[in-house]
């Protein structure tokens, strides 16, 4: 099948950015990421290090038989408020339906119009599955991985979801682009808790890696329990996620918002901490059901709006 029949469908299924590549492992991109966690990088986010590890060696582990790989991106950008003193922030990723629902129904629809013209067996993966999604997305050719280890795509920046569609197709595979971070290091400057470290492992040209345990969003999200005193003042009114290094990037300053209704703020996405710090559970439920806030969990999420506030009165 024709790179173009799939592109073109891709589009229809509503993904900006699309690529093929072949299911077959990435031995370095694989090595690179067993340095990391073996450095524990990955913090307590056991789902990175435990027996799933392993299966991100193969895609094929996911889909017997599979010989390509649709790799796709949606992009969730929107211009948000600057959120007043006392007020929360919340990453833009979080603000509207969950994504892997979203990304999930346009990747099924895709399979499917493809089924309508050739047979295929065919797997679905959304972040969740164990598969090394940004190396085989660059390989696609949707964009390079950037110091900040977000895909970024010229010239449509890093505010994308990334999903792939595991297939036994046989498609032409497209070229990985060059890095073109350059000499910038804007999103290491401004990080504020230096969660972007050197790596020697890194691709060429890059030699950066994300220490998981001193990024906020890791912090606000996938750490459970206390968070070290030492780094509870990192987060400030982040309540959930952290955007810095992709506000920073000079790729992302003209990069396009999207207009898809799923991804609309389904909350106030910059509300006061004090609202949010007398929520109930059966509140906090109601209002970020079917989004991603629900990740953090109540006691997560009133430990993270508790915090911004005690960094107000510091």
């Amino acid at each position: 099948m024709r790179p173009e029949i799939i592109k073109t469908l891709a589009r229809e299924c509503g993904f900006e950015l699309s690529g093929v590549t072949r299911a077959e492992p990435l031995a370095d991109d694989f090595a690179r990421y067993g340095n990391w966690a073996g450095q524990g990088m990955a913090g307590e986010m056991r789902y990175l290090t435990d027996r799933r590890a392993e299966v991100r060696r193969d895609p094929r582990d996911l889909l017997a038989g599979a010989r390509s790989i649709v790799c796709v991106g949606k992009l969730y950008n929107q211009r948000l408020p600057d959120a007043p003193e006392g007020h929360a922030v919340f990453s833009r990723y979080a603000l509207g339906r969950d994504y892997h629902d979203v990304l999930r129904e346009g990747l099924e629809q895709l399979a499917r119009r493809l089924a309508a013209i050739e047979p295929h067996a065919w797997k679905i993966c959304v972040d969740t599955a164990p598969l090394l999604e940004r190396a085989y997305a660059r390989q696609a050719g949707l964009g390079w991985i950037g110091r900040n280890t977000c895909l970024i795509n010229e010239p449509l920046g890093s505010w994308f979801f990334l999903g792939e569609l595991l297939t036994t197709l046989e498609v032409e595979a497209d070229a990985p682009p060059p890095d073109r971070c350059g000499t910038c290091m804007r999103c290491i400057e401004a990080c504020p808790t230096a969660a972007i470290v050197p790596n020697t492992t890194a691709p060429a040209g890059n030699g950066w890696t994300l220490d998981g345990r001193r990024c906020i969003s890791y912090l606000n999200i996938e750490l459970r329990g206390p968070i070290p005193e030492e780094q509870s003042n990192w987060l400030g009114p982040r309540v959930f996620g952290c955007d810095i290094c992709q506000e920073v990037c000079p790729w992302n300053s003209k990069a396009p918002e999207t207009d898809d209704p799923a991804f609309q703020p389904r909350y106030d996405p910059v509300p006061p901490l004090e609202e949010l710090a007398a929520l109930s559970e059966a509140d906090f439920r109601e209002r970020f059901r079917n989004t991603p806030v629900m990740r953090a969990k109540y006691d997560g999420f009133r430990r993270n709006v508790e915090l911004a506030m005690r960094c107000i009165d510091d």
